[in-house]
């Protein structure tokens, strides 16, 4: 691939991880979500993008209202599992747990965050596969000073780390695929992706 036009350039923008929780008046669903910015202040205006194929997608769309928990680096990789690698259009989520709530009657996770903001849909802009959602703070509040979990530090620190020789390794939640080629159908097992979150080990 020429360095001029290597998209894993991409990988060195810096991202927070975060907590999306939403809910479609039934039952309480999240994501994860590494794409929620400050865009203005003054009034203050925060977007978190989504895939449109996503069930938070659907569901903000409808609800205009969510919440952002921010998390810290101290946060387990079951985290992850339980809140990003399955859909909530299938999973309950919080299947026999009580979770708190913020004013808006959003969950606000209760461990492994330091802040969190409820917030309201003001604007929306299509993406083509994802949709920005331009949001104004209704609530916000800061839990601690642990520092932020970065999607660097989840990859560095926190997604398992593979020992196998040769394969293919999931980009997303380290599963490995063994064998010298991987299916353009494969789906993984763990998180869901297709093959082409898969990269060759060497």
């Amino acid at each position: 691939m020429s360095k001029r036009n290597n998209m894993k350039a991409l990988f060195k923008l810096g991202y927070g991880l975060y907590v999306v929780t939403s809910n479609d008046g039934s039952h309480d669903n999240a994501m994860i979500s590494n794409t929620v910015f400050q865009v203005a202040e003054s009034p203050n205006r925060i977007v978190v993008t989504i895939n449109k194929n996503s069930y938070s997608h659907y569901v903000i769309s409808g609800t205009e209202k969510l919440n952002v928990n921010v998390l810290t680096e101290n946060t387990p990789f079951d985290i992850f599992k339980s809140f990003g690698f399955k859909s909530g259009r299938d999973t309950d989520k919080f299947a026999g747990v009580t979770p708190k709530r913020s004013k808006n009657g959003l969950v606000v996770i209760d461990e492994y965050i330091n802040s969190y903001m409820s917030l309201s849909v003001e604007n929306y802009l299509d993406l083509g596969t994802h949709g920005m959602f331009i949001c104004t703070i209704d609530e916000a509040a800061v839990i601690n000073d642990e520092p932020t979990m970065t999607y660097a530090y989840y990859q560095e620190h926190v997604k398992p780390k593979s020992n196998a020789s040769k394969g293919w390794a999931c980009s997303v939640c380290g599963y490995i695929f063994e064998g010298e080629n991987i299916p353009d159908d494969f789906i993984c097992p763990t998180c869901g992706h297709d093959a082409t979150s898969f990269e060759l080990i060497e």
